[in-house]
């Protein structure tokens, strides 16, 4: 089997792991791991409260990365 070849302007892209992607100014942390970036609090909020509402043991919280801030979500009152 032959591979297709490669036209000269397609360019080379390299998938790893240092390669950081593009975030947001809120990152949402459950348990430290950051899993997700938003561009507005509304939205890191509404994912998190999701999060722990589903899981109420998890420590989430959204970090603010232009004011160097976190902020903890408490679980949602029953």
């Amino acid at each position: 089997m032959k591979m297709p070849e490669k036209s000269e302007s397609e360019p080379e892209v390299s998938f790893s792991q240092r390669k950081r992607p593009e975030f947001g100014r809120y990152l949402l942390q459950v348990d430290r791991q950051t899993k997700g970036s938003y561009q507005t609090i509304e939205t890191a909020e509404a994912v998190g409260l999701a999060i722990k509402k589903e899981y109420p043991i998890l420590h989430v919280t959204i970090y603010d990365g232009v004011e160097c801030t976190s902020t903890v979500l408490a679980p949602p009152a029953a």
